[in-house]
């Protein structure tokens, strides 16, 4: 049995390392300007959980800066990304903050999950990475 050989075109190849190239990744920033649009109502411009619409919540928004805190110093992707892009067995009323999964997954990057190259949506990828640039 022969080996199979995988051969691209130069042209190929270029457009492989340009899917690829650092620049297409989402960074904290992209992230910075999703919480900003999705976010701060809640967990406040700070991230601490003191939005504006946090008082007239049952539940105070979760204080997002202690997450790796709380995690024994990692932050904690996967359960971040789990938790972040929603549940399908509950909807919004049974959790109070909404999904953020849906349209989203048309757009995905890969992101390092406990070890694992998982195909996250782009805009919470950026959102992952701003989460853990504001841990304290």
């Amino acid at each position: 049995m022969r080996p199979f050989v995988f051969s691209l075109a130069p042209s190929g190849v270029c457009a492989l390392l340009l899917a690829c190239a650092p620049n297409a990744m989402p960074e904290a920033g992209d992230g910075a300007a999703f919480f900003a649009e999705n976010c701060v109502s809640c967990h406040g411009s700070s991230g601490q959980g003191d939005g504006p619409l946090a008082a007239g919540l049952d539940r105070k928004p979760t204080d997002l800066t202690l997450l790796a805190r709380a995690n024994g110093g990692s932050f904690p992707t996967a359960r971040a990304l789990s938790y972040i892009y929603g549940d399908p067995e509950q909807g919004h009323l049974a959790r109070v903050m909404p999904q953020f999964g849906g349209a989203m997954a048309d757009d995905l990057v890969p992101v390092d999950v406990d070890g694992v190259m998982t195909p996250t949506p782009r805009a919470l990828a950026g959102l992952l990475a701003y989460l853990e640039a504001i841990q304290r």
